[in-house]
């Protein structure tokens, strides 16, 4: 089920009616949301919900074998198997037939030719990707004694399956969202209209503006061969508002959503169009994973406290995990890669962590040193949206090669378009010390005038180009 669907718009309210319903009861909410949830999954595809349960009971099971072995090499192979089988299961439905064509090609590279006989016909399960990292985080924190297990059964897998990030995160993790599944929660009247300022900003920026690129990028992408450089140059800004709109879209209505049952997830962006530097739009782009990436990987291998060579290669590492972990293609591969490459300037210099707070805060405008330095962020961040956005590297290098071409616009760039991106913008710049109070402004009129302006433009393009959310593919 999509949220940019009517099935979502009647299934929301009546999960919620029910939800409230059962206010003072806090077990049959829990089952609400787990039934709710593998609803809302099941619409995509029933056949997929025996994973998230096996992935449950795992973990589940796995989690109080941790807390009750007093023995550290049984708690380390209970974690290994918890990791062993998570990773399994994303490698054998993600990553497997990516890896059986990359052995193939590189025998028939050396000479010995063979036919790939190996490979097998799967769907990627939507999200799985999300809650595998997700219930491993469980198990890992239980073994590092961050958390303690739950023993209700229907609240751990409430905390694997909820529906509102279940397919494209925010990535939760059990030390933040379990305590709030487990505690009784309390209808605010605050925290909802909150929520549903969060989801018609969610809405405005997948239905209005990624859903209305889509085609067009499509289009600039699959004829690049035949089109000028400027046009080129516009599939790719294009691609980049389409993909920060669509991802950061999904994450405002997940939280959004959330909220309407009381719970607080944690953010996912925070305005990394207005980055400084490569290390600050990492800060603010897709958080939750390149947290999790930070605490559950960088660290444990070290980090950057052994040396600036150990710290070099753990950062390579980091980023070209991260581009792996987005899809099966040497694609991918190639964008993490050009990110570690974009960062470690930075990270040699010690300049990183430069910029850390909000961009002009407390003023209306930046200087134009830092309009300088954002431009030249998102540049760069476009430029490598165009391995992410390829078939193939070669697709990839040939794009970014005629990108250099005379600024021909064989596709001209649309008015229409460039309101929604420009009025997006304005608006973020507005709300960019505070990614949680969308459309919010001291003057109530324009407060209105906005509100009314962002709920038309979702009526009015709501259905014309509906498209599945580009990270359910991950």
């Amino acid at each position: 089920m999509l949220f940019n669907s009517f099935e979502f718009l009647i299934f929301l309210p009546i999960v919620f009616l029910i939800y409230w319903l059962f206010k003072d009861n806090l077990r049959i909410q829990n089952i609400i949301i787990l039934i709710s949830s593998y609803i809302f999954y099941g619409w995509w595809d029933y056949r997929f919900l025996a994973l998230i349960l096996i992935s449950t009971i795992i973990d589940y099971t796995i989690g109080l074998g941790i807390q009750e072995t007093k023995s550290k090499n049984h708690k380390k192979i209970l974690l290994l198997t918890s990791i062993v089988c998570n990773l399994g299961l994303l490698m054998s439905f993600k990553y497997f037939n990516f890896f059986i064509d990359s052995w193939v090609d590189l025998l028939n590279g050396i000479g010995y030719r063979t036919e790939n006989s190996w490979t097998l016909n799967i769907i990627l399960p939507v999200g799985i990707s999300f809650y595998t990292f997700q219930t491993m985080s469980y198990t890992i924190d239980i073994y590092r004694n961050k958390l303690k297990p739950t023993r209700d059964f229907i609240s751990f897998a409430s905390f694997v399956s909820f529906f509102p990030q279940l397919v494209a995160g925010p990535i939760e993790r059990a030390t933040n969202f379990l305590p709030q599944i487990l505690t009784k929660r309390t209808y605010n009247k605050d925290q909802v209209l909150q929520g549903v300022r969060l989801i018609i900003w969610g809405l405005f920026k997948k239905v209005v503006i990624a859903d209305s690129l889509g085609p067009i990028v499509d289009e600039i992408f699959e004829t690049s061969e035949t089109q000028g450089g400027g046009t080129l140059w516009l599939g790719a800004i294009y691609f980049a508002f389409q993909i920060y709109c669509d991802f950061s879209g999904y994450s405002d209505i997940a939280i959004g959503t959330a909220k309407l049952f009381g719970f607080e997830l944690m953010s996912n962006f925070k305005f990394p169009f207005f980055s400084r530097n490569i290390g600050e739009f990492w800060r603010r782009w897709h958080i939750s994973l390149s947290t999790w990436f930070r605490d559950y990987l960088y660290i444990p291998i070290g980090g950057s406290k052994n040396g600036k060579s150990k710290a070099i290669r753990n950062i390579l590492i980091i980023f070209i995990v991260s581009g792996f972990w987005h899809g099966a293609n040497w694609t991918f591969i190639a964008w993490g890669t050009f990110h570690a490459i974009l960062f470690l300037p930075s990270f040699l210099s010690n300049s990183n962590r430069k910029f850390i707070g909000t961009v002009a805060f407390n003023k209306k405008l930046p200087t134009l040193k830092e309009v300088f330095f954002i431009l030249r962020t998102f540049i760069l961040v476009t430029i490598g949206w165009v391995f992410f956005r390829s078939e193939t590297l070669t697709d990839a290098l040939t794009y970014l090669g005629q990108m250099s071409n005379p600024l021909k616009f064989t596709i001209l760039p649309n008015i229409k378009l460039f309101f929604y991106m420009i009025l997006l913008l304005i608006l973020e710049w507005n709300m960019r010390h505070d990614e949680r109070n969308p459309l919010i402004f001291k003057q109530k009129p324009l407060r209105i005038i906005v509100l009314m302006l962002i709920i038309t433009l979702i009526i009015l393009n709501f259905g014309r180009n509906p498209q599945q959310f580009i990270y359910f593919d991950f």
